[in-house]
C-alpha cells in the first residue's frame, strides 16, 4: 500500500516569502534606481502615446461595456477613458506594450519589466482619486517610482537563472507575479494576505508562447503582459477579501509548479532582491524591435551609410552573415513568409534588411505597405546567423550582460566590408551617458503625437525634475495626460 498523503497544510514556500517580504520591508535607498526608474516612467508612457496611434492597439481599449465611466477610476494616459483598476491596468499594459519599445531584461528568461506599469500606475490613480473623495491623502508618484522598482526586480531576478521559455511558458507569467505582489502592497494587504495573493499568482493559468514564435506569430504578444498585469490586480484585489491562498503552490509533490509546469526543477537564485534590476535594465532608445536585434539594426545603420558612401546598393549583396548569440538564433531568427507586423518584429532578419535599405527602423516599417517592398525578401534570403560562444558567455556574464551583434557583408563582385562589430546596444547601462539625452528626446517626440505644445510642456516640466516628480499626488501626475 502506498502512504497516504498528509494533510496537514504547511508552511509557504520560501519564493513566495521571500518576494512578499521584499516588498513590505526592503527600504529602497539607491538613488540611481530612482533616477533610472523615473527615465523608465517617461520612456514607458511615451511608447504607450505611440501605440494610440495605430488602430490595431486603440479598438482593443476602453471599458468592457462601452460607455462605462467609474467613480474615482483609474484614467488611461492620453485618452478620455476613466475604468476600473483591473481594466484600466490591461489599458495601460496593452499601449506601452503594443510596439515592442519599452524596456528590457535579458538573462536566463526575457522580458520587459516596465509592463508592470500598467497595474502599478492604474491601482496607483484608483486608489488616490479615491483617498481623496474621503478626504485623504494620495499616493505620490514616489511611491510609483518604488513599486516599478520592486517590480523590476521581481521580474528580472527570477528572470536571471529560470528559463521559462524552455518550458514552453511565456514570460509575462513573471509580470504577473511581480505585479500581484507590488500591487498587493499599494492595497494594504497584510503579510499572509500577500503570500496569498502571490501563490494565486503562481496557481493561476499561464500563457504559452505559442503566439510569439513561427508559424502562429501573432498580436497577441502585444496584449499579452496588459492581460497579466490586470489578472495580477484582479488576484490582489481577491486576496484582500481574505480569500485563502496555496503555501506549497511550488513544491506540492505531483500537483504543484515546479512539478506540473518545470520539470521538478525548484528556482535558483542568482542574487537577493535589491535594485540591481531597474539600475541595469536595458531602454529601447533608436528602434522599436525585439531586443536581441537591437545591435543589429546599429550595425545595418552603420551599414547603409557605408553602401551610401561606396555607391553600392542593396542589390549588389551576395552575403551577409550574422555572427550573433544563442538567444537571438533561437527566438528571431527566421525564414519564410512574415505574416503581420507581429512577425516582423521578431525576425533579425526583417530588421537589418530594413535598415540597409531605408536607413531607418521605425515601428511604421513593420506595416503590411512597406513589408511588400520585394528588396526586403530578398535581402533576407541572402542573411546567415551564426553562433559566436563569446556572444553567447558575455549575454550572460553579469558583469557584461552584453547583446553582442556582428555583420559582414560581401558583394556580388567579389568585394566586402569590414565586419562591423555592436556589443552594447544605446540603451544599456554603459552607454546611459549617450542614451539618456536620446531617450528624452524620444519621450518628446510622442508626447508631440498626442499633445498640444502647451500641454506637453506641462508634463515635461514636471517629469524632467527628480524632486518635483517624486512629491507630485499620482492622480495630478495622470491628469496632465489626460485628452
Amino acid at each position: 500500500m502506498s502512504a497516504p498523503i498528509s494533510n496537514v497544510r504547511p508552511e509557504p514556500d520560501t519564493v513566495l516569502v521571500d518576494i512578499v517580504d521584499y516588498v513590505l520591508n526592503h527600504r529602497l535607498e539607491s538613488d540611481l534606481a530612482l533616477e533610472t526608474a523615473r527615465n523608465c516612467l517617461i520612456d514607458t508612457l511615451g511608447c504607450g502615446l505611440e501605440a494610440l496611434s495605430y488602430p490595431a492597439c486603440t479598438k482593443l481599449l476602453g471599458p468592457v461595456v462601452p460607455g462605462t465611466i467609474v467613480p474615482n477610476g483609474a484614467k488611461v494616459p492620453g485618452t478620455s477613458f476613466q475604468l476600473d483598476p483591473v481594466q484600466a491596468a490591461f489599458n495601460i499594459g496593452a499601449m506601452i506594450r503594443w510596439l515592442d519599445f519599452n524596456d528590457t531584461w535579458l538573462a536566463a528568461e526575457w522580458g520587459h519589466p516596465s509592463d508592470n506599469l500598467g497595474g502599478i500606475l492604474a491601482t496607483a490613480d484608483w486608489l488616490s482619486r479615491t483617498a481623496i473623495a474621503n478626504g485623504k491623502k494620495p499616493l505620490v508618484m514616489k511611491d510609483v517610482l518604488i513599486g516599478m522598482i520592486k517590480a523590476h526586480e521581481i521580474q528580472g531576478c527570477i528572470a536571471l537563472e529560470n528559463s521559462f521559455n524552455k518550458v514552453g511558458l511565456d514570460h509575462v507569467l513573471l509580470v504577473k507575479l511581480a505585479s500581484t505582489a507590488v500591487v498587493g502592497q499599494m492595497l494594504g494587504l497584510t503579510r499572509d494576505e500577500l503570500i496569498n495573493a502571490v501563490s494565486q499568482a503562481f496557481v493561476d493559468g499561464h500563457a504559452l508562447r505559442t503566439y510569439r514564435h513561427a508559424p502562429n506569430t501573432g498580436s497577441r504578444k502585444s496584449w499579452a503582459a496588459g492581460d497579466a498585469t490586470s489578472r495580477a490586480v484582479r488576484l490582489a484585489l481577491i486576496a484582500k477579501t481574505g480569500e485563502m491562498g496555496y503555501p506549497s503552490v511550488l513544491t506540492a509533490k505531483t500537483w504543484g509548479f515546479y512539478d506540473v509546469l518545470f520539470k521538478g526543477q525548484p528556482f535558483s537564485f542568482q542574487r537577493p532582491y535589491g535594485s540591481y534590476v531597474m539600475e541595469n535594465v536595458l531602454f529601447k532608445i533608436s528602434f522599436p524591435a525585439e531586443f536581441h536585434a537591437q545591435t543589429a539594426a546599429e550595425a545595418a545603420m552603420t551599414l547603409h551609410e557605408q553602401l551610401r558612401a561606396s555607391g553600392k546598393r542593396a542589390e549588389d549583396i551576395a552575403k551577409i552573415t550574422i555572427r550573433t548569440h544563442e538567444a537571438a538564433i533561437r527566438i528571431i531568427d527566421k525564414k519564410g513568409p512574415l505574416n503581420n507586423p507581429a512577425d516582423r518584429d521578431h525576425c533579425i532578419q526583417y530588421m537589418i534588411a530594413v535598415p540597409l535599405i531605408f536607413g531607418r527602423l521605425t515601428a511604421a516599417d513593420y506595416e503590411d505597405d512597406i513589408a511588400r517592398d520585394p528588396r526586403i525578401d530578398v535581402l533576407r534570403a541572402k542573411m546567415q546567423c551564426v553562433e559566436d560562444p563569446r556572444f553567447t558567455k558575455d549575454y550572460h556574464d553579469p558583469d557584461k550582460r552584453s547583446i553582442a551583434n556582428a555583420l559582414t557583408i560581401e558583394f556580388s563582385d567579389g568585394s566586402k566590408f569590414d565586419e562591423v562589430v555592436v556589443e552594447y546596444p544605446i540603451g544599456h547601462k554603459r552607454r546611459r551617458a549617450e542614451g539618456i539625452p536620446l531617450l528624452v528626446e524620444k519621450f518628446r517626440t510622442n508626447l508631440a503625437r498626442r499633445f498640444p505644445a502647451k500641454q506637453q510642456q506641462a508634463i515635461l516640466d514636471v517629469s524632467l525634475d527628480q524632486a518635483r516628480l517624486e512629491a507630485m499626488p499620482v492622480n495630478e501626475y495622470v491628469d496632465l495626460y489626460v485628452i
